[in-house]
């Protein structure tokens, strides 16, 4: 009888069992390893550069005088004020906008509703340095807006006029991030809780501002961190709008114009991490401590009542013009695009195609570019997302965790942040053609993925925690190994999840900028985001701008869309398989 014929005793499956084992845990460890030195050698290292050059003395050393002189210099001050005094502010205005609309949408059977909830998010969808031009053009100081009323009342607002205008631009822009966060917590409240209410005799008012709001507050306070922490950090919309006294126009107009050198630009980037940072702990203590958990099974959520004819009449009243704010600047961009003039007039002169081939015969670079680094960006977070989901749900490995606090850990640091580091990490590292590695194509990708990590690793967790244990056990006593089952069992289950993982960090890569204004110094390797802010910058290059604009509001539109359907098609797929196993 040959080796291969005998039987597999006892003895020799344990064995071969054994070492399956044994490869399988040097897998895991190969594998973490992988990941923890991508994210050490581009997230890390980037940042604690950083670090230490604002900590970093002139003779050698450490020194906390570049933090003197930064408190010392006035514009600096001014700025760092400026930054707090936006962002916060953009917060209130965001909830004036954001809280009545999830009030509305969560508590009443109001006709709309399927409307407001689908252009609600709609702002989301275009970049606000792109939003920004287009509100200039219609409320601006010679925008439709201002020209109207000078005509009809002879009066003009101040609405995109210095800091008002960052702060309306950008509260317009993030609010969806409190609508979509504080509906789906006003629906997650036991109806029982507002009964009681009612029958203690709150009604009305009372019983929205006493329990209604109260037991939502988490994801109040999860949205509006996410808009602080947003527009703290945002250089682009600040710099179309000609305002460079905030913190990050002015990391990146010292590091542009100064130079590496300049240990200020490190200083402002140790502050724009910090106040990020603060601002997500400041939102998890603000809840520390209270009890916001209910009674609930099945997601009863608030009774929807119907609405009196005045109150539908007010909240048409309110909603109406939120939605004329919310395609304002769509609207805008959508006629730049068209526009032969639009100048000192309520709407363009005429109207052409002239811009779109402008771009497309002498700039196509800028799209084919997105479509590559975009691509690939995704490409590496759907896969690092995987590996570090599987190291922390499915293996015992050591330090897995901190693995996944590590790769969360980007969202903290802005792209502008990123950047700079990554600039001064890597600058004298020179490919075979003599480029710089930190100015080429590859990094600029490679910034890209770290950047959205966070997206594809919390969907890849999600996709992998709806996947029972048993599938992979059965395929194991089958006798298949940890990779098989990886790649046969796991990740097919995992695809639709994974599917609208790689279209999310796609879409929101492409419209990318702080990091991409340092990074990218040549127009033949720049993507469509440096295209749009290198044509705005003059008068005559905005029709095709806008164009780029247009180009890439559709790109993240699709992509959007995309990544929805996949999700809705897992979750209808997940809900028949339970139908049929049940």
């Amino acid at each position: 009888m040959s080796a291969t014929t005998l039987p597999a005793t006892p003895a020799l499956r344990r064995g071969w069992r054994a070492r399956l084992r044994t490869e399988a845990s040097a897998g895991q460890v190969l594998a973490a390893l992988l990941v923890a030195a991508f994210l050490i050698a581009f997230l890390v290292v980037p940042v604690v550069r950083v670090f230490a050059a604002a900590f970093a003395a002139p003779g050698g050393g450490l020194t906390l005088v570049h933090f003197a002189d930064f408190f010392r210099t006035g514009l600096m001050i001014e700025s760092f004020g400026n930054s707090l005094y936006v962002a916060a502010m953009s917060v209130v205005v965001a909830s004036l906008i954001a809280v009545p609309l999830a009030v509305i949408l969560a508590r009443f059977r109001f006709p709309g509703a399927a409307l407001i909830g689908t252009l609600g998010v709609l702002p989301l969808v275009m970049p606000p340095f792109v939003g920004a031009v287009a509100m200039q053009l219609v409320f601006g100081r010679n925008g439709t807006v201002n020209l109207l009323l000078m005509d009809l009342f002879d009066i003009r607002l101040p609405l995109m006029e210095g800091l008002n205008g960052v702060i309306f631009v950008e509260a317009l822009h993030y609010f969806p991030f409190i609508l979509m966060n504080l509906t789906a917590s006003l629906s997650n409240i036991d109806v029982s809780m507002e009964e009681a209410g009612q029958n203690l005799g709150a009604k009305g008012f009372t019983l929205l501002r006493k329990i209604v709001l109260p037991l939502a507050l988490p994801g109040y306070v999860a949205g509006a961190s996410l808009v602080f922490v947003k527009v703290f950090d945002d250089l682009a919309t600040p710099l179309l709008l000609n305002v460079t006294n905030m913190l990050a126009p002015q990391a990146y107009l010292r590091v542009t114009s100064v130079g590496l050198g300049d240990p200020m630009g490190y200083v402002i980037s140790v502050v724009l991490v910090a106040v990020s940072v603060a601002a997500m702990a400041g939102s998890a203590l603000l809840l520390r401590g209270r009890d916001f958990a209910t009674q609930q099974r099945g997601g009863g959520g608030l009774a929807r009542r119907p609405m009196s004819p005045g109150g539908r009449v007010l909240a048409w009243c309110f909603v109406v013009p939120v939605l004329l704010l919310v395609l304002a600047p769509h609207i805008g961009i959508l006629l730049l695009s068209f526009a032969t003039i639009w100048s000192f007039d309520p709407l363009p002169d005429g109207y052409t195609l002239a811009h779109y081939a402008t771009v497309l015969r002498e700039t196509p670079q800028f799209l084919t570019n997105t479509l590559l680094y975009c691509g690939l960006a995704g490409a590496i977070d759907v896969v690092l997302g995987v590996v570090i989901a599987w190291l922390v749900l499915r293996t015992r490995l050591p330090g897995r965790k901190l693995l996944d606090l590590l790769a969360m850990s980007a969202l903290a640091v802005p792209g502008l942040v990123l950047g700079i580091g990554v600039l001064r990490t890597y600058f004298d590292v020179h490919l075979p053609d003599g480029t710089s590695l930190a100015t080429s194509w590859i990094m600029l990708t490679i910034v890209y993925a770290v950047r959205r990590l966070p997206y594809a690793l919390r969907a890849a967790t999600a996709a992998l925690q709806q996947l029972h244990r048993s599938l992979e056990e059965a395929a194991e006593n089958l006798g298949a190994g940890k990779a098989v089952t990886l790649t046969r069992i796991i990740l097919p289950l995992m695809a639709g999840g994974l599917a609208a993982a790689f279209v999310t960090s796609f879409a929101t890569a492409a419209v990318e900028l702080s990091a991409t204004l340092v990074l990218a110094t040549r127009d033949v390797e720049a993507p469509l985001s440096y295209g749009i802010y290198v044509y705005m910058q003059s008068s005559a290059g905005r029709g095709p701008g806008a164009a780029l604009g247009v180009i890439a509001v559709a790109t993240v539109a699709v992509c959007t869309f995309a990544a929805n359907r996949i999700a809705e098609r897992e979750r209808s797929r997940r809900m028949r398989a339970g139908g049929t196993g049940a």
